[in-house]
């Protein structure tokens, strides 16, 4: 748990999505992973990560997006859990990590594709977000705090920084407890400052 600069405390939760194509409007999310950025607050009893993988609730699917993520909307909608559920276990999870008086709030890297599915899907299927309607994007941040241009953002250069061994997976558990990594190197950086 951290603190924004006299503000209320926040819970930061890396947050990486798989999806079948480009938009959460003609495509599904696949697969959700979540984890504290940092250790879980004492006092609270609950896991520190989050996996889900979902059942289609659309068919469209974009090859490319298929092939990265490794899934088939058939095999899903064999093993998945419904979107419903799945979100409603996510959300739960959140409230869990989160200790009172605290609010969630997403890092991602690149944050604006991933936020736009997990908005969307909890508003369809929960109604609210957890997650508030405010995410950190953790190539911006890096980019502020280093002065670095918006072409030298991508995850392989900002690792490198960092000498971080970072291969992106493409699985959503994996890929968020790497941005988190990112998130805190970057973080300590601008402490160091």
């Amino acid at each position: 748990m951290t603190t924004d600069s006299g503000a209320s405390p926040v819970t930061l939760i890396s947050l990486d999505i798989e999806a079948a194509g480009p938009s959460p409007s003609g495509y599904a999310m696949l697969s959700l992973g979540a984890c504290l950025v940092d250790p879980i607050a004492p006092g609270l009893e609950a896991p520190a990560e989050f996996y889900v993988e979902l059942q289609p609730d659309r068919d469209g699917e974009h090859e490319t997006a298929m092939t990265v993520g490794g899934f088939t909307l058939a095999g899903l909608r064999e093993s998945g859990t419904p979107a419903a559920h799945a979100m409603t276990e996510f959300a739960a999870w959140v409230e869990s990590v989160t200790p009172a008086g605290s609010r969630a709030v997403m890092v991602g890297f690149n944050a604006p594709f991933d936020w736009m599915f997990v908005a969307d899907y909890c508003h369809r299927y929960l109604g609210t977000n957890p997650l508030g309607h405010s995410a950190i994007d953790v190539k911006a941040f890096y980019a502020g705090v280093t002065g670095e241009p918006w072409p030298r953002t991508s995850m392989p250069q900002v690792a490198e920084r960092y000498a971080l061994d970072i291969t992106l997976t493409h699985n959503a558990l994996d890929d968020a407890r790497d941005q988190a990594a990112l998130f805190r190197a970057v973080r300590a950086e601008r402490e160091a400052q």
